[in-house]
Order: structure tokens, then sequence, then C-alpha cells
């Protein structure tokens, strides 16, 4: 069995089960069998597999075929241009939540104190604090998950304070300048609907944000007006059809209050200044 057509078969499983993909997809269940770079398999196509190797992709494809996704298999998520480990205690990091970075750094000033609420894999926090020189903090109520943020810190280089509580609790009044989050904002309602990927194997406490899905963002507008100080900043990840319903929790006291679309045109975060 060699390299390249144990890529064709693989390739073959994975477009018969409909997995998105697939040529990619087995592209990099391979190379992670192999503890090699996806460029190494079109230098040695023509090179026979290990019966290790084999062993491994055969798992990592069935794992694959079970919908169980391929970060979780391989461990890892580039985000930001960065590599972060992930595992099924934290969600996946997206694309999409770029864009919430992106709006931060745009507002950190020099000496600025940040906090992201909801840390995961720390994918947020991490870049952040590698991208500024200012203090950056994170929560997660999750302390699974905050041993994989830590993990992610430690490894990339980053100095963040990660500490274990609901949203901001642990904190004191009028802390920070900027607060982030990208806060579970899935209704319970819609579990069903999900795909298998998310719905069986990323964690329910980074999903679902209760029977509407804007049971968080309520509760992170009102700690924002505790934690952030006049003048900072609350940005957040907008969830599906979540946009005038968020924005309509704002009072007098916040202005300034933008909305940054994706690249597909959809409403992606909602940032708004603290004016008390």
């Amino acid at each position: 069995m060699t390299i390249q057509t144990a890529l064709q078969q693989g390739t073959k499983l994975l477009e018969d089960d409909s997995i998105s993909a697939p040529r990619l997809t087995a592209e990099v269940l391979l190379a992670h069998a192999l503890g090699r770079e996806r460029t190494y398999l079109y230098a040695h196509s023509d090179e026979e597999l290990t019966e290790l190797g084999w062993i491994h992709y055969g798992r990592y494809l069935h794992e694959r075929l079970k919908g169980k996704p391929t970060q979780y298999i391989t461990g890892r998520q580039e985000f930001y241009g960065r590599e972060f480990r992930v595992t099924p205690d934290v969600l996946i990091p997206r694309p999409e939540t770029e864009h919430l970075v992106e709006a931060c750094l745009k507002r950190i000033r020099p000496g600025d104190r940040v906090l992201d609420v909801g840390a995961g894999s720390g994918a947020i926090a991490i870049t952040l604090a590698l991208e500024t020189t200012v203090r950056v903090y994170a929560t997660d109520i999750s302390r699974a998950a905050l041993r994989v943020a830590d993990e992610n810190a430690r490894r990339l280089g980053a100095t963040v304070g990660f500490v274990a509580c609901d949203l901001g609790g642990c904190f004191r009044d009028a802390s920070f300048d900027i607060m982030a989050s990208n806060p579970p904002y899935v209704p319970a309602a819609d579990r069903a609907s999900l795909q298998r990927e998310v719905r069986d194997y990323e964690p329910e406490v980074a999903l679902y944000g209760g029977p509407t899905g804007l049971e968080i963002y309520e509760r992170l507008v009102v700690e924002a007006r505790r934690l952030l100080r006049p003048g900072g900043w609350l940005l957040v990840e907008l969830g599906y059809n979540s946009l005038e319903p968020v924005r309509g929790m704002f009072g007098a006291e916040w202005s300034e209050i933008s909305v940054q679309h994706d690249l597909a045109g959809l409403p992606r975060v909602l940032a708004a200044r603290f004016t008390p």
C-alpha cells in the first residue's frame, strides 16, 4: 500500500459517506498517522506505508466516518496563524472568531486590561496577548477547558491569567477596558438540527446558551456594566439571527454600537462602548 493508494482509498471512503472536503481530510489524517506534514505525502507518493502507519490511518478514518471532527482526531486547529491544541473539552476555534479578535485589536490601547469570558482553548485570549503588550485575563467555568488553554499559552509563549469562574464573577468592579466573549449561543431546542460533528462531540457547556440562546448575552451585558471602566468596550460574537435581540439589550449607558460582518455577509461581531 503506497501513500498515493492510501490517499485514494481514504478519499473514496470519505466521499461515499458525504464527509466534507474528503481529499483534504484524507491528507490531514494520513499525515497525522505518519507524523509528517502534508507536503511529505506528495514528495513521497510512491513510498510504502508501514504497518503501524496503516493501522493509525485506518483508525483515524474510522473515527472520522463516525462523525468525530478531524481537529479532535489530530488534536490541533489553526487560529490567527498559530496552531492550538484542541480536545473534546473545548470548542474548536472557527475562522469566523478571528473577526472578534480583529475588532478587539482595533480598540485595545497601551496599558489596557482585557478580559476574555469563556476561554475555551484560549484562542482569543492568547492571540490578543501575543498581538499586543497589554495584560490579558480569561475565565471559563470548565476547569478541563482551562487546562487546555493554559497548555496552549505556555507552548505559544503567551502570558494570560486564566481563572475558573462563571463569566466574570471572580473580578472586582471596573477592572477592565476591553471585555470580549464568544459565548454559548445555540438555543437548546436546536440541538437535533446541529451537525453530528458539533452535536455529538463538542462540549455542551460551550454550545448551548439556554432555551432561546440569548441568556448568556443578557448576563454578559449585566457583567460588563460592572466590570468595564467608563469608556471600555464589550465585544461579542453573534449567533445566527441574534443581532437584533442582542442589540436591544444595550440601554442608554452604551454608545458607539457597531456591527462587523463576516466574509459571508453575516453579522458576526457586535461592539458597544460603556459610557455611563
